[in-house]
């Protein structure tokens, strides 16, 4: 029988609750200093400061409309206010103030006002390009992510992001597919055992005895965490269900591979596809019966989208 003990893990979405705003603070530290101080260059620019905004009159107040330029699923309107805060204290100015008109996962249309701040003018401008960076890409990871759910359509299938994340950015991505609609596979190596076939092949346990034998060992040395293996073949399926994996992932598995792969899986273990799954595929995937669909392309396939800065008279 599936291991039901780990259902809250498995089937999970990552909420803004769960981020650390203090890394997220750090994260928007380190895109400050690239922008204005020449930050991951081996020479520093002679001059730290942002020539253009510093031209303008200080301690002179503003306000502006951030709004969508096309129909998009938003994401990553809580980083605003940490945005403007980090920007605030190194400018010394006061600080700024924000209004949300929309929330993250909501479908909003072009033309549509997200949000309104203001405060001191020259903050507001130096952190513009910064903000609407984290705020185009989070909402085109959200947007794709929101299609794949809608192509899905009615299946029972679950939509799983995974680990293909940039660099540093990766539970921000991971909440901006939650707010498409889709679900959190491990968010590292440390939440969930997950044998794939590197680990199979570099321990010659690819088949037989030695596959169920690494499974065993692998749920012997992690107690309380569920255990996943990657199979390749239908070859593979029984001995990893006789060492007592927690879910089954079958990777590039044609669709009629898959529904036997389900079957002979039955409600033994959680099953999961992956590879190469696309817009146009993802509904007849689902059909299989998987219990899971996991797809790093709802990160990397995306494309950012726009979302304009508009000052107010």
């Amino acid at each position: 029988m599936k291991n039901r003990k780990f259902i809250d893990h498995l089937v999970r979405r990552l909420s803004w609750a769960e981020l650390d705003e203090n890394y997220l603070a750090e994260i928007v530290r380190l895109a400050r200093a690239e922008d204005i101080c020449g930050a991951g260059l081996k020479t520093a620019p002679k001059d730290k400061r942002d020539l253009t905004t510093d031209t303008l009159t200080p301690n002179v107040g503003g306000s502006a409309v951030l709004a969508a330029r096309k129909d998009m699923t938003l994401c990553g309107l809580p980083l605003i206010k940490i945005i403007l805060d980090v920007y605030s204290k190194f400018d010394g100015e006061g600080g700024c103030s924000v209004k949300l008109l929309a929330c993250d996962g909501e479908k909003v249309k072009k033309g549509e006002a997200v949000a309104e701040i203001s405060g001191p003018a020259r903050t507001m401008i130096r952190a513009e390009r910064v903000m609407l960076n984290f705020l185009q890409h989070l909402s085109g990871v959200a947007t794709l992510t929101s299609k794949y759910v809608e192509a899905l359509g009615e299946s029972s299938s679950k939509i799983l992001d995974t680990r293909k994340t940039t660099p540093c950015f990766r539970t921000l991505e991971k909440y901006a597919v939650a707010c498409g609609g889709a679900y959190t596979h491990r968010t590292g190596l440390f939440d969930r055992v997950m044998l794939k076939d590197n680990h199979l092949a570099s321990s010659d346990a690819v088949s037989g005895a030695h596959l169920a034998a690494a499974v065993r060992r692998a749920k012997a040395m992690n107690e309380g965490y569920a255990v996943e293996v990657e199979v390749d073949s239908i070859s593979q399926i029984a001995p990893v269900l006789e060492a007592g994996a927690d879910v089954v992932m079958f990777d590039n598995f044609s669709l009629e591979e898959l529904k036997e792969g389900v079957k002979i899986v039955g409600d033994r273990a959680w099953t999961e596809a992956s590879g190469g799954i696309t817009l146009d595929t993802i509904k007849e995937v689902g059909q299989t019966g998987v219990d899971f669909i996991s797809s790093g392309a709802l990160v990397h396939q995306s494309v950012w989208i726009d979302i304009g800065m508009d000052w107010k008279k």
